[in-house]
Parts: structure tokens; C-alpha cells; sequence
């Protein structure tokens, strides 16, 4: 197995070119975002002052330009691709693709049960959705709740992670008082 090679703005211009230059989908190093998140990583550990911090800075965001450039230029061409060649993809791409599946699964059925006129159903899985728990973590001090469950939740101190209803999460999300966080097994 030959090694990774060492990223830099170079390489990542290269490959942004490449991509864009060329119809179908490249292959490029297996572990190419995981590099790239590295260089961009090593980028804002490192302390300058004066010129050299104003260089570091625009590098950083000559590099995320470029890799958000990247990104969508690959997740474009794959979306656009009939005959996909899923040998390039990276793995992280195939993550993304993985939510697009579940999403267009989930158009198809709530499609279904209307034309099929499954008015309970849909009734269920509104309901399971607004009763489904996600993880906060909040922001500020809150009182107590009664959740759409109509169970009690709290009081919550800042700080605090709390696994609480989907619309009751929402709600405190969009008044800034709580925020989402990703919790995997």
C-alpha cells in the first residue's frame, strides 16, 4: 500500500483543478479529507504574529475555499453521474450518499401513503418524529418543561446535556437557548 501523500495548497489546488477539468469523477488517495482536514488543522494550531499571522490566516481560508470548492464540485458530479463509478468515492462521500438514500426513501413513502390515502399513517409518523429524542446541550438555565410527551424535562442548568423531544428541542434551538449535539455510540 503506498503512503498518503503529504497535503498542502499545492496538491489540493492540483486536485481541485483536476476535478474541475475532467467530467467524471476522479480517483484520489483514499484518505485525501482526512490529510486535508490534518493540513488545515496543523494550519491553526501554529501561532505567528504580524505578517506571518495574516499569511497563516489567508491560507486557511484560501484552503477551505478550495476545499469547500472540492467538495461540492465531487458530490455535484456524483449526484449528476447516471453510471457512477463507486470505486472513487471516498468514504466520506459515501456517507453523504447514505443520508441522500434514507432521504429519498422517506419522500417515496410519505408520497405513498398519500396517493394511497393512508392518512394514519402519516398521522403516526408526525407523531413519532415530534416525540422522537435528541440530544441538547443548553446554552442557559431553563425550567422546568413538559415535553410534547407530556413528560417533565429538567430544570437545566447551562451546560447541562439533557435528551429531550424533537419539537421541543427545535423550539429552544431557534430561541438560542439550547444546541444540538451529535451523539454517537
Amino acid at each position: 500500500m503506498s503512503e498518503s501523500p503529504v497535503i498542502d495548497i499545492g496538491l489540493l489546488h492540483q486536485t481541485v483543478l483536476r476535478e474541475t477539468e475532467n467530467d467524471s469523477l476522479l480517483e484520489i488517495d483514499p484518505n485525501f479529507y482526512r490529510s486535508l482536514a490534518d493540513f488545515i488543522g496543523g494550519l491553526r494550531k501554529q501561532e505567528f504574529d504580524g505578517v506571518e499571522s495574516k499569511i497563516k490566516n489567508n491560507l486557511i481560508e484560501m484552503t477551505t475555499e478550495l476545499t469547500s470548492l472540492l467538495v461540492k464540485i465531487r458530490l455535484d458530479k456524483i449526484s449528476n453521474t447516471p453510471e457512477l463509478e463507486i470505486g472513487n468515492l471516498l468514504d466520506e462521500e459515501k456517507f453523504i450518499l447514505d443520508s441522500q438514500e434514507d432521504q429519498k426513501e422517506r419522500v417515496e413513502m410519505i408520497l405513498s401513503a398519500m396517493v394511497n390515502g393512508k392518512s394514519k399513517f402519516l398521522e403516526s409518523l408526525a407523531q413519532n418524529h415530534k416525540t422522537k429524542k435528541i440530544v441538547v446541550r443548553f446554552l442557559n438555565d431553563v425550567d422546568e418543561i413538559i415535553g410534547v410527551d407530556l413528560e417533565k424535562y429538567g430544570p437545566f442548568k447551562t451546560e447541562d446535556i439533557a435528551t429531550i423531544p424533537y419539537e421541543n428541542a427545535q423550539a429552544l434551538i431557534a430561541k438560542n437557548v439550547a444546541a444540538k449535539i451529535r451523539w454517537e455510540d
